[in-house]
């Protein structure tokens, strides 16, 4: 068995659509395939060397013979196509109800609550991309101290505000406000996000102080499992917003997919205590897939594969790797939401390489198996949803 096991989800990079995507609106989505055939090729030698090549073919990403990890892919067995229900499933806790959803903005009772509880006006109100609605209402909020406050496809509350108008932990204490009174009920969404920018009218910039106030999984998942059970589980990245900071030991917030990669660097070469490591690298969705940047999109994947190559070298032989993603987001397409695909997953160790054949996991039923893969090896009772795959790694 493995002393540590490190899951590296690479948000929304999906691998083709899902068989009920129609019903999503997402016919024919395929984040990576698409990316590639747009770009003319991404050059990925690791993850090629890794088998990324013969789960579908990719453009520039040779399928190899003698592949160094298991490779497959996961279909989202929960409602939906969201980093929490994804990352919750990773968990083998799917969600079998959908969030809900405001694509026309906030009904009047929420709008009103919020005047309510937090004494302010609002500007927005509607689905929006961040980067446009702040560029669009960003003086008028200066001028008013009104927050922004919008919604997108995804269920999610998003609160903008400058951080030189409304000060970070007043925005944050709006978000909890939200979380705790008034989307509740019918109207919880998934996540409530504060969005800090700073600059001035036509050079607004986000800023890294963004916040997830998620709702806590409905059930108990792998990462409490593990932490009951003693073992280490540290969340990199947004990890522990998506999960409401429950089941983690440690947690390092992240400004980066290249800040991710050098935390997850240098943990591995620390040798961490037993138990999970668990990373997610959020620029591929919301800084290239939501806003349409296909050429940023296949620069990051390959940002992301020089800095994979320095993070496997740092491995010890008592160490598991899993890269998977929670959703997809294909920004060739129209629009700017999540899209309903399959998701890429590979399992990699130092030991691989000695099987006499290359380890295919096929077309896996749910991404709760990374979860349950997760469990076995560290013991635990089986989780309700999820099948390991661990036992095909040896």
């Amino acid at each position: 068995m493995f002393k540590r096991i490190y899951v590296i989800v690479l948000d929304s990079v999906g691998i083709g659509a899902m068989p009920d995507a129609s019903e999503y609106g997402d016919t024919g989505a395929n984040t990576l395939v698409h990316i590639a055939a747009a770009a003319g090729g991404l050059y990925l030698p690791v993850l090629a060397n890794m088998g990324l090549g013969l789960i579908e073919p990719i453009a520039g990403v040779q399928p190899v013979a003698r592949p160094a990890a298991a490779f497959g892919k996961m279909a989202e067995l929960s409602k939906g196509k969201d980093t929490t229900s994804g990352h919750w499933e990773l968990a083998c806790c799917p969600l079998f109800t959908s969030f809900p959803v405001y694509p026309a903005g906030f009904p009047p009772e929420i709008i009103e609550k919020f005047n309510f509880y937090t004494g302010y006006s609002i500007l927005g109100n509607k689905a929006a991309s961040g980067t446009e609605i702040i560029a669009e209402l960003g003086e008028q909020h200066m001028l008013s101290g009104q927050p922004i406050v919008y919604t997108s496809a995804d269920s999610v509350c998003q609160i903008a505000a400058h951080e030189e108008v409304i000060a970070l932990e007043r925005l944050y204490g709006l978000c909890r406000i939200a979380r705790e009174k008034i989307f509740i009920n019918e109207h919880a969404v998934g996540r409530i996000i504060a969005r800090p920018f700073v600059g001035k009218p036509g050079s607004f910039l986000r800023t890294a102080n963004r916040h997830d106030y998620s709702l806590e999984p409905p059930a108990a998942t792998v990462l409490d499992a593990l932490k009951l059970a003693g073992f280490a589980v540290t969340g990199i990245g947004k990890i522990a917003d998506i999960y409401a900071h429950r089941g983690l030991t440690q947690s390092y917030p992240t400004t980066s997919n290249q800040h991710g990669m050098e935390i997850l660097t240098k943990l591995a070469a620390q040798r961490l205590p037993d138990g999970l490591i668990m990373a997610n690298l959020v620029d591929f969705d919301s800084v290239f897939g939501h806003r349409n940047d296909v050429a940023g999109y296949a620069r990051a994947l390959e940002d992301f594969d020089r800095a994979l190559d320095v993070f496997k070298s740092e491995l010890a032989a008592s160490d598991l790797l899993i890269i998977t993603a929670d959703h997809g987001c294909d920004p060739t397409r129209p629009g700017t939401d999540h899209t309903r695909e399959y998701v890429p997953v590979l399992a990699y160790h130092h030991g691989l390489s000695q099987k006499a054949a290359p380890v295919n996991l096929g077309v896996r039923s749910t991404f709760a198996d990374v979860g349950a893969t997760v469990a076995a090896n560290f013991n635990l009772p089986p989780p309700a949803f999820g099948q390991s795959f661990l036992n095909d790694l040896f």
